[in-house]
């Protein structure tokens, strides 16, 4: 990799543009659609009109193509001032889009990209169940095809962007069989939302993303053409996985940019209270507390801007990903932390927006592969030998 720390005008204005339409658009509503649990239809919208959804999307399927490094810097900048759009714009993108997009036959793609891309609709991913969350592979939803139908049973939890005015259609992984070396066959099956047999209830009382959406997903002899099949029979382990690798980016772009916000909050405040006579920024103590925050902060970026790249060049990035997840969403977790610490009493009071920031920054140890999931990743691509679980 050619060592380059400059983005280019092009990324440096979409970082402008987003970060003046969260400060503009979702600072002064963020508080109150977190404490109303509310889903905004009209702020998903005004980011998709920005071409926030459909990213990596070429032209010809409605995505403005701004490229994988874009894409995450956008996400980073709407973490700054707010987790729950920020998930709203990853899921939607790396878990919803990003299936259809790469695995999709030219009927499927332009049968729901370009209404996903315009934010019409938006897309899920159906992946965690109530008893398969780690260990994806045991999914125990099935799909059997019956003549030119599949008929889908089973159940899926924690699904965001699954249960709310604008979802269109759920990627769902599904058991469609057993491979010819006894193992189950497992296969993605596109499920539009009103297919029949189909439910699916928005999931309240969350102690972070509350203006996310975030569904429980219901399949009763849920029924869907044989056609919906996503690439080929059996290839949705493989999906799941690459899935899961570039939604890894998305979340790490999460915890910087949350962190990034916190360390900014907690800079600013150091500056304007006074105790003792003086700001409380100028004791060694809190300026050696910013000063880390500093530090850790830059190091992630470094770290995921290096895995976008990866990526964004078709290169190997597996590894990268887990590294960038597990670092910038555990560095999140010391921001607010000390960020908190800094604000004292205050700190623990909704008033301050670092209080929402501290719950929202506990999901992304857990989402899309915990910490403990990534550090296996990490383990097998260094060489470690043997079973890591």
């Amino acid at each position: 990799m050619a060592l380059c720390f400059e983005l280019t005008e092009e990324q440096n204005l979409i970082r402008q543009a987003v970060r003046e339409f969260a400060e503009k658009e979702i600072a002064p509503v963020a508080r109150e659609l977190d404490e109303k649990e509310e889903f905004s239809v009209e702020l998903t919208r005004k980011m998709a009109d920005m071409g926030l959804l459909g990213c990596f999307v070429s032209e010809k399927y409605g995505g403005s193509n701004i490229g994988y490094i874009s894409y995450i810097i956008a996400v980073e900048e709407l973490a700054r001032v707010d987790g729950s759009q920020a998930a709203t714009i990853a899921a939607g993108n790396s878990l919803g889009i990003g299936p259809i997009y790469y695995y999709g036959n030219e009927e499927q793609k332009q049968t729901w990209l370009p209404r996903l891309c315009r934010g019409e609709i938006l897309a899920a991913f159906g992946l965690t169940e109530p008893n398969a969350g780690s260990d994806a592979g045991s999914s125990q939803t099935r799909a059997e095809l019956v003549g030119d139908h599949w008929i889908i049973n089973g159940s899926k939890i924690f699904i965001t962007n699954s249960a709310c005015g604008l979802t269109g259609v759920i990627v769902v992984q599904a058991v469609t069989g057993t491979r010819p070396d006894g193992k189950r066959e497992l296969s993605c099956i596109l499920v539009p939302a009103d297919a029949e047999g189909f439910k699916a209830i928005p999931m309240k009382g969350k102690m972070m993303w509350r203006a996310s959406n975030t569904g429980q997903l219901f399949f009763e002899d849920c029924k869907v053409p044989a056609e919906n099949l996503l690439g080929k029979r059996g290839d949705g382990f493989h999906q799941m996985l690459a899935t899961l690798d570039g939604g890894r980016l998305s979340i790490a772009a999460m915890g910087l940019g949350g962190a990034q916000g916190a360390f900014e909050m907690a800079l600013k405040y150091a500056n304007t209270r006074v105790q003792f006579g003086r700001t409380i920024g100028s004791f060694q103590a809190i300026a050696f507390k910013l000063a880390d925050m500093a530090t850790e902060i830059e190091c992630a970026r470094n770290l995921l801007y290096k895995a976008c790249w990866l990526r964004e060049n078709n290169k190997p990035f597996a590894k990268e990903a887990a590294m960038a997840k597990l670092y910038c969403s555990e560095v999140m977790g010391r921001v607010v932390n000390q960020a908190v610490q800094i604000h004292g009493g205050y700190g623990l009071m909704k008033e301050y927006n670092i209080e929402r920031f501290y719950r929202d920054q506990k999901l992304l140890e857990i989402g899309e592969g915990t910490s403990e999931i990534q550090r296996i990743v990490i383990a097998r691509n260094i060489g470690v030998l043997g079973r890591a679980m």
